[in-house]
Order: structure tokens, then C-alpha cells, then sequence
């Protein structure tokens, strides 16, 4: 049972200092600017250090975050992590996180949901916050994805890059107009196999020949993903609208999952929405997973695209196969 509304009061993001461009690609793989672009919009990515871990740019996105917010660290009793590249299989992305930021002791914890992993580890903080559990809630979308990323496979080596994005969520007042409103979350596992990292885990666990196979890369079929990505995502923002009342005309902006500008366009087409009202960053990041929507929507924020009582659709698509959507007002 419900016992308040939950409300987005900050965010953040932290993206590397490398930069990757469509011509650096060029060097490295038999691709073009054009081929990168015609099929997926980016022109650069950026790109973790050696030294970087998920945590690293997850702390830098949540201290914007949290200045934005207005708040201080230790007002936090709620950390969840969004991530399929956490720093360490356990302890969880955010322990460490946790203990970054100096937070006392608070509940922490990781989802995995590939792509679509902000979007889940959002709906599980709105929950904590509805619910009473609590009163201020960080959500991270986080990844490090280049440095599971087969770079020989001209696929899959142009389309990711590194980053991390950030919200506090807390309660609503009686005054505020923010809130979340609805939430969407959806599974099929029967389609796992499409998108997977097929080594360091229990079914295959890394040994001299995972690696001399290069096993632990991301391996997807892209023709099948993009389908399924189109119809799983729109239907998303169908059923929000419907089960809400609400006209796609409503809803001041949609931020889809920024995985390859086809796929963002399609889904824009079938839902009958002003393209102007779709937030596309995807050129100047690439597909950051779990992290590409918190990202978008921290860029729109700050860039005043986004005010104050907007209607907004996030919605994503990832690795399980995973989908989901999420209705506020901001």
C-alpha cells in the first residue's frame, strides 16, 4: 500500500574524459564515420581509464546529484545500482559506493537488468520511498561497458561507451506537483540468449580458454534485438498512456534508451510523437547501457529543456530480455 508519492529532486552525471570518436574507429576496425552513423547516429563515445571502476563515475554523478538535491550524503538511506559492469561480481557497486560517499549505514545494493537498469532500480526505489521504507533514496545507472566489448567485432565494438547518471528521489509535499506517477516493468527470458556476456559466471566460469576464446565479451544478435527493442519499448509507453488516460500529445518529453538512433526514431513513429519532443544524446555518448537515461535526462535538466512540471516518459529495453517504463511529472 501506497503511503506517499515519490518526487525526482536532483541529478547527475559523469561521463570520462576519453573521448572516442567515429574516425578513432576507423583506425582500429574496417568501418567508416558514415557506416557508424548512417546505422546508429553516434559520432563519439567516451571511454573509461585503467583505472576507472563503475563505482568511480557512479560517485562523481551521485555528488552532482546530490548538490543538486540540495541535500547532504548522509541524509541517503537508500543506494540502489543499476549495472551489468559493477566494479567486483560482490561486494555490490553500491557498498562501495556507500562508502565513497561516507554514507552511515543505509540499505545498498545492485540490480541487474542490462539496459534497462535504471528504469528497474528506479521502480524499486520509488517502492522503498511509497511505502515509508524511505525518505531519500539514490538511483545510479552505471556501466562500464568497453571493457567487456569485443573490439575486433565491428558489430558490437562501435556501439558503446562509459558513463554514469544519477537521481535522488525522496517524498512528495502536499504542494509539490512533481511526482512519480506510474511505473512499467516487463521480462521475457526466453529470448536470454540474444544478448549476453557468455563467460565469468557459474555456467561458464573464466579459465585460460574463456579468455583465448574471448568469452567475456558482450555478444548480441543485432537484427533480432532491434525488433524486439522497437515493439517492447513502444508498448511501454502505450500501456502508461492508456492505464493513465492520457494522449501522446500529454506528454512533453520522451527520453528512450539511447541504443541506436533507428531503433529511437521507430519508436517515436509508432507512438505518433513530435519528434521534437524526443531526447536524443546518443551522438555524444554511444550506448552507455543502464546509464544512457539518467544521463539524458540529467543533460535535458540542466540544459532547461526539462522544467518544472513536464510530463516525461523514460522507457529502456536491455539484456534478459528486460523492458520498462516510467510516467512523472517533474
Amino acid at each position: 500500500m501506497s503511503l506517499y508519492d515519490a518526487k525526482i529532486i536532483g541529478t547527475g552525471k559523469h561521463v570520462p574524459s576519453r573521448v572516442l570518436t567515429n574516425f578513432d574507429l576507423e583506425q582500429m576496425l574496417d568501418t567508416s564515420d558514415e557506416w557508424i552513423t548512417t546505422r546508429t547516429g553516434m559520432k563519439e563515445r567516451r571511454i573509461a581509464s585503467e583505472n576507472e571502476a563503475a563505482s568511480d563515475l557512479a560517485y562523481e554523478a551521485s555528488l552532482r546529484a546530490i548538490k543538486a538535491a540540495g541535500i547532504r550524503a548522509r541524509d541517503i538511506d537508500l543506494i540502489v545500482v543499476g549495472t551489468i559492469s559493477p566494479d567486483y561480481p560482490f561486494p555490490s557497486t553500491a557498498c562501495l559506493l556507500q562508502k565513497k560517499l561516507d554514507v552511515p549505514d543505509c540499505i545498498a545494493f545492485d540490480l541487474s537488468a542490462g539496459c534497462t537498469g535504471f528504469i528497474y532500480a528506479a521502480s524499486v526505489a520509488q517502492q522503498f520511498v511509497s511505502t515509508g521504507k524511505s525518505k531519500v533514496a539514490l538511483v545510479v545507472g552505471v556501466e562500464i561497458l568497453t571493457k567487456i566489448t569485443n573490439w575486433e567485432d565491428r558489430n558490437t565494438a562501435v556501439l558503446f561507451g562509459d558513463g554514469a547518471g544519477a537521481v535522488i528521489m525522496t517524498r512528495t509535499e502536499s504542494s509539490d506537483i512533481s511526482k512519480i506517477i506510474d511505473f512499467d516493468l516487463s521480462a521475457d527470458g526466453t529470448y536470454s540468449d540474444l544478448l549476453i556476456q557468455p563467460a565469468g559466471g557459474s555456467r561458464m566460469p573464466a579459465t585460460v580458454e574463456t579468455v583465448q576464446n574471448n568469452k567475456h565479451v558482450v555478444e548480441m544478435d543485432g537484427n533480432k534485438v532491434y525488433k524486439l527493442a522497437v515493439k517492447s519499448m513502444t508498448q511501454s509507453c502505450e500501456l502508461l498512456l492508456k492505464r493513465n488516460n492520457l494522449k501522446i500529445n500529454a506528454i512533453d518529453w520522451l527520453i528512450p534508451h539511447q541504443a541506436n538512433l533507428r531503433i529511437i526514431e521507430a519508436i517515436g513513429k509508432r507512438l505518433a510523437i513530435d519528434p521534437e519532443k524526443v531526447i536524443v544524446t546518443i551522438e555524444k555518448y554511444g550506448n552507455t547501457s543502464s546509464s544512457t537515461i539518467p544521463i539524458a535526462l540529467d543533460d535535458s535538466i540542466r540544459s532547461n529543456r526539462i522544467r518544472k512540471g513536464d510530463l516525461v516518459i523514460l522507457v529502456s529495453f536491455g539484456a534478459g530480455l528486460t523492458s520498462g517504463g516510467i510516467l512523472f511529472r517533474y
